[in-house]
């Protein structure tokens, strides 16, 4: 079996984003970026089916500029078998809409050929949740989102995923592709052994093919400055001011 697990490069949730020059894209110097949260999920689902199976490869596979690779090689330490550089000189990881970037994927995972295709439910920086349903649609495999549970039985992927307040179970023969929600389970650190066993691992890489955009990026901005807070009172005698402000100004009540 044939596991392939998509991975983003993005910047830092505690990173401070500031608009570039121009503000068509994000300023990236001392810019700290990592792994996809729910990429990292994503990854360590298919570690652990590795882990309780044997016969099966998982593949690592980012799309973005050279520094991308340090995910993979993270990926790799973590446990992956090899990983797949599929290389686009984005260099915050937003310069391709999630067409484009479910494009550029599809190509070479159609050369892999997995029998299971993981990535997170969306990335952080974008919280566009597309790519997963656009990349299942391109290579013509059945995508489900947002999994909570993952089973394999009698040849068969079985797949636990949020559908609104309730949880679906559905079966799907392979290849199939899905995306790791929250609960899934808890990601692994990488051990020294891990790291070291990463240098030797193969890491190759491919020329992206995005194709042309189906959505422009207008401008990035700030969002505007909140406003100062105040302090009405204390006790008792605070309350009757903080309700009439609740209702005549911020027209919460």
């Amino acid at each position: 079996m044939r596991i392939a697990v998509c991975l983003k490069r993005v910047p830092d949730s505690a990173s401070r984003i500031r608009p570039a020059a121009g503000g068509r894209g994000i300023e990236t110097r001392d810019l700290k970026f990592i792994l996809n949260p729910y990429d990292e999920i994503a990854l360590e689902e298919a570690l652990r089916i590795k882990d309780s199976r044997a016969g099966v490869e998982v593949v690592a596979v980012s799309l973005g500029p050279p520094d991308a690779q340090a995910v993979l090689r993270q990926a790799l330490a973590m446990g992956a078998d090899r990983a797949l550089h599929v290389a686009h000189d984005s260099p915050a990881g937003i310069g391709l809409d999630g067409r484009q970037t479910a494009r550029a994927l599809a190509g070479p995972l159609k050369e892999e050929a997995p029998d299971l295709i993981l990535l997170g439910k969306l990335a952080i920086d974008d919280q566009n949740a597309q790519v997963g349903g656009l990349l299942a649609a391109a290579l013509g495999i059945p995508f489900v989102s947002e999994i909570v549970k993952l089973e394999l039985k009698d040849g068969l992927f079985r797949l636990h995923h949020i559908l609104g307040d309730e949880i679906e179970v559905v079966e799907a023969a392979p290849p199939v592709a899905a995306s790791a929600q929250k609960g899934l389970n808890e990601p692994r650190y990488p051990g020294i052994k891990g790291i070291m066993a990463a240098k030797k691992k193969p890491l190759s890489g491919v020329p992206a093919d995005p194709g042309p955009p189906a959505i422009e990026l207008v401008r990035i901005e700030e969002p505007p400055p909140r406003k100062p807070g105040r302090v009405i009172g204390e006790g008792p005698e605070a309350v009757e001011p903080l309700l009439e402000l609740l209702r005549n100004e911020a027209k919460v009540m």
